[in-house]
């Protein structure tokens, strides 16, 4: 068996999640793998080829569980049709045998079982909202890994969803406000809207109308479909940078593409006790939380490094960046 490394149109450069690193092995011809229990590890530096082999990747359970939302990298077997045949049937049976909703529930089941989900409130909003109605046709839309949905725009990784809503649990709780920045689909907003419910308020805002329209078509199909209609979850068109200022202060505010530093209205935006997740950085991209404190200050850490998709403007991400 041959195997070939087809590389996409981004820089080979990325970080691995540090709740998912696994033990280093090197791919060997018959592409078995060694996995540990998720911890936390020091990072390898990146390499920066493009056209090479990259020697310091960690391989997960999933090759393509990459934190962020860059897609990146994806390794692609030559076998032969029989072969190629029996590994896909093999790899949809050990994944799950069902369809639908148990699909999306083996999902999450999955990520609990590699310790990426430890909550159960974020496991049940994950199960609740069916992650297949929003990707494209044709998408799998449960493997844990981003997925291009058009104008240069991806949807994360379903890990990445987990870990955003888990630092984000203790804000978006029954009756708070939270803002998505970058809603893309309209997946994490149909999340924080059932988690804050309808006496809370939950805000998508994408700068690609194409893509609210999506969204909301989206959010229609969903258990979010109610909260949608009172009015309490709501997806508009506009600068994310700029945050929605119409429902601010915002106890929870998310942003799912990175930033080269923190735009300043959505630190206004936050309300004190709130908090905000944001990858922050260009080539080197770190998952920053940002939290208000009572007196107006803001605390910030390094949660983990990411490669995400850059936050700009409508037009730069229409033309590639």
């Amino acid at each position: 068996m041959s195997v070939r490394y087809q590389y996409y149109p981004f820089p080979a450069l990325a970080y691995g999640c540090r709740y998912c690193y696994a033990n280093a092995t090197k791919p060997t011809p018959s592409l078995s793998l060694t996995f540990s229990k998720h911890r936390r590890v020091p990072l390898s530096p990146p390499h920066s080829s493009t056209f090479s082999i990259i020697t310091n990747l960690f391989f997960f359970q999933n090759p393509n569980f990459l934190t962020g939302n860059t897609l990146f990298l994806r390794m692609q077997c030559t076998l032969t049709k029989r072969r190629k045949k029996r590994e896909m049937e093999e790899n949809q049976s050990r994944f799950c045998s069902v369809s639908g909703m148990s699909k999306n529930k083996a999902m999450v089941e999955r990520l609990q079982r590699y310790g990426i989900i430890t909550s159960s409130k974020v496991a049940e909003v994950m199960v609740t909202v069916d992650r297949a109605l929003f990707v494209p046709d044709g998408a799998a839309p449960y493997d844990d890994s981003p997925m291009a949905i058009g104008y240069n725009a991806t949807i994360s990784a379903p890990h990445m969803h987990a870990m955003c809503l888990q630092l984000l649990e203790e804000n978006l709780r029954p009756g708070m406000h939270a803002l998505d920045v970058g809603s893309g689909t309209g997946y994490l907003t149909a999340c924080f809207a059932l988690m804050v419910g309808p006496q809370g308020r939950a805000v998508g805002v994408e700068h690609i109308p194409e893509l609210v329209s999506f969204s909301i078509e989206n959010i229609q199909k969903s258990a979010a479909a109610t909260l949608l209609k009172d009015g309490s979850l709501s997806v508009h068109a506009g600068d994310g940078r700029q945050g929605w200022p119409e429902f601010a202060p915002y106890d929870a505010i998310h942003v799912g593409a990175a930033a080269p530093e923190i735009p300043q209205p959505l630190i206004d935006q936050l309300k004190p006790g709130g908090r905000m997740v944001i990858p922050v950085g260009n080539i080197f991209q770190d998952l920053k939380i940002v939290d208000k404190n009572s007196d107006g200050s803001i605390s910030v850490r390094t949660e983990t490094s990411v490669r995400y998709v850059p936050l700009t403007s409508r037009e730069a991400q229409l033309r590639g960046y």
